[in-house]
């Protein structure tokens, strides 16, 4: 390689490039940091993905038949279908707690 020194303007130019480098690299540390954090956070934050266990009962009508069930965002709906009409029955998915009843009924 030449020894010999870098005329004044070439030189600002490989500072700039180099100045902007240094910057690329501290951003790009502060952003992969931040990632990891949020996922540090979301894994260790004290709050399971699963509900815990419970036992419970509900009593369903004579004749009815649960057709589904569904868990998402804390709630468990279970639909039942009663002398051929539809009911969804919604709970609390870690209490089992129950929260709501929709009768979805037929015009006539």
């Amino acid at each position: 390689m030449d020894d010999r020194p870098l005329d004044p303007a070439a030189a600002r130019i490989v500072a700039k490039v180099r100045w902007l480098m240094a910057i690329s690299v501290m951003l790009t540390g502060v952003a992969v940091a931040a990632v990891l954090g949020v996922i540090g956070y979301r894994v260790f934050r004290g709050e399971g993905s699963a509900p815990p266990t419970a036992d419970a009962s509900v009593s369903l009508p004579k004749g009815a038949r649960v057709v589904a069930t569904a868990l998402n965002d804390g709630r468990l709906a279970v639909t039942i279908e009663v002398g051929g009409q539809s009911e969804i029955h919604l709970f609390d998915a870690r209490t089992l707690a129950p929260r709501g009843r929709l009768r979805l009924r037929v015009e006539p």
